[in-house]
């Protein structure tokens, strides 16, 4: 049985994995673990009691961002505006794309992830949830699946990631998923 963190220590691990994903994120998932450890006011020996591996680390940083989702999302399936809600989860899963895409990468396609395996499952229940809400209250289309969304999220952060000169591609691409997700008003004639 692992014994609970000091709130010390506590402090220092939450502080090293958001220096190491401001890291990861501007410098690539091979950013110097010695700077991490002093941009968090730490030194090396903490960073690694805390963290034996690179790849451990990535996966707290992962971690960290597959919670921030979840958290975000079970907020907004609080939301008064269903369909609002569904748009703002989709973004935020377009905007942490990036950060997924380049664990993915750091920790091989040929090892499997364990956090990003575990972590499939939450965020696929969380847009379902979302996606129900918005399709309940008659605002996004019946035949949409959050399997078509989240693939549809990863598309776009592909792209942006593809033509970084380009920073507004990302709110485009989604203002068009978001419109084509709208449930379109019945008018009685069927468009050809």
């Amino acid at each position: 049985m692992t014994r609970p963190l000091r709130a010390d220590a506590r402090r220092n691990r939450d502080r090293l994995v958001a220096e190491a994903g401001v890291a990861f994120l501007a410098h690539g998932t091979g950013a110097s673990l010695e700077e991490i450890a002093r941009r968090a006011g730490v030194g090396i020996g903490t960073l690694y009691r805390h963290f034996p591996r690179r790849e451990d680390l990535l996966d707290a940083v992962f971690q960290g961002e597959v919670d921030a989702l979840l958290d975000l999302g079970r907020e907004l399936a609080r939301a008064d505006d269903a369909f609002g809600a569904l748009g703002t989860w989709l973004r935020a899963v377009v905007d942490r794309h990036r950060a997924w895409q380049a664990i993915a990468a750091a920790t091989g396609q040929d090892r499997p992830n364990a956090t990003l395996a575990a972590s499939r499952i939450p965020v696929e229940q969380t847009g379902k949830t979302l996606l129900a809400r918005a399709q309940k209250a008659g605002e996004a289309q019946r035949g949409a699946t959050i399997a078509d969304l989240l693939r549809l999220a990863g598309a776009i952060g592909q792209a942006a990631d593809e033509t970084p000169d380009d920073p507004k591609l990302p709110d485009r691409l989604l203002h068009l998923v978001v419109e084509g997700l709208r449930a379109q008003p019945r008018t009685g004639k069927r468009a050809r």
